[in-house]
């Protein structure tokens, strides 16, 4: 596959690597290392794919352009629109040219979140009655620091878009009716610390931060049979997996432990699975109007609450 990054800061310049010798060319307007200043400039029958690693403002109209010329695009999550009805046009586009969208949310190929998902569904944990998660780094001085970046909702569509996303992979419910629990701007003009709470089975916590003194990231499932844990990323590691069973009608529970050190495989395992959808067909654009909804919502909800000083 013939691909062009479009973009090139930090997760550009990640996605060029990963692509490696598929990478045929890229586009930025202010590099000085870009082939190209605009994707008009690039010849059309010189790539079948594109990696958009973009500020969330032009991705709408970069990805219309795209699908209309029947190039395949991954596309940096979050794809935020002012009304879903810009998603279901890029969903309409995809089906026309049979070319494939698909939104980046490589957690969902985080070893102990697929272990997590297998164990979600084999029903051994019984009834689910609580889910909390907590993802949190140190990045504050650096969005602060960005033109784009530190605006809006700050870090709920940064890192809460990661958060709902692994709602949906873990659970498959859309039923969950999301509240603001507390948002604070505490270092920047934007949130740095957000943490809201779905109404439904199971019970859901959702809380991330700007502000953590080590970047960490957090799961406890609390089940009738038991609970499962997951502690830090592969990225971030060492990552842990716990599992604890329920000594009836009480005792220490029977515990297993499965820990992993090693680099992140995240980044190659999601762009192999693009290179597949492109050749099979697929996207999750149906995932990113749930989310955009979710996201709208809770900003709006935010923007009325009172805020921390």
């Amino acid at each position: 596959m013939r691909a062009i990054v479009v973009g090139l800061g930090i997760q550009g310049n990640k996605r060029r690597a990963i692509a490696g010798a598929d990478a045929v060319a890229t586009v930025d307007p202010i590099s000085e290392i870009a082939d190209y200043k605009d994707i008009a400039e690039v010849p059309p029958d010189s790539y079948d794919a594109a990696l958009v690693c973009t500020p969330d403002a032009p991705k709408i109209s970069i990805l219309s352009d795209l699908l209309s010329r029947g190039k395949h695009v991954l596309v940096e999550k979050p794809l935020l629109t002012e009304s879903n009805t810009e998603i279901e046009a890029l969903a309409a586009l995809s089906r026309q040219t049979k070319a494939v969208c698909y939104t980046a949310y490589n957690h969902r190929f985080e070893p102990h979140f697929v272990r997590m998902k297998s164990l979600l569904d084999s029903g051994r944990l019984g009834r689910i009655y609580r889910c909390r998660l907590f993802y949190g780094n140190g990045t504050a001085a650096d969005v602060r620091a960005s033109p784009w970046r530190d605006k809006g909702a700050g870090v709920l569509p940064d890192l809460g878009s990661h958060l709902l996303d692994t709602v949906l992979f873990w659970f498959g419910r859309e039923d969950h009716r999301f509240q603001v629990i507390s948002c604070n701007s505490f270092e920047n003009k934007s949130f740095d610390h957000f943490v809201i709470g779905g109404h439904g089975e199971p019970a859901l916590e959702l809380e991330m931060t700007l502000l953590s003194w080590r970047n960490h990231f957090t799961c406890d499932v609390f089940a009738e049979n038991g609970s499962a844990h997951i502690e830090s990323l592969c990225k971030w590691g060492p990552s842990k997996f716990i599992t604890r069973w329920r000594k009836l009608p009480s005792g220490r529970p029977d515990e297993n432990i499965e820990t992993l050190i090693q680099p992140d495989p995240t980044w190659v395992l999601e762009y192999e699975h693009f290179k597949l959808l492109c050749q099979t067909g697929g996207g999750n654009l149906q995932n990113d109007l749930w989310i955009n909804q979710q996201l709208t919502t809770l900003s709006r909800a935010a923007e009325r609450k009172p805020v921390s000083p």
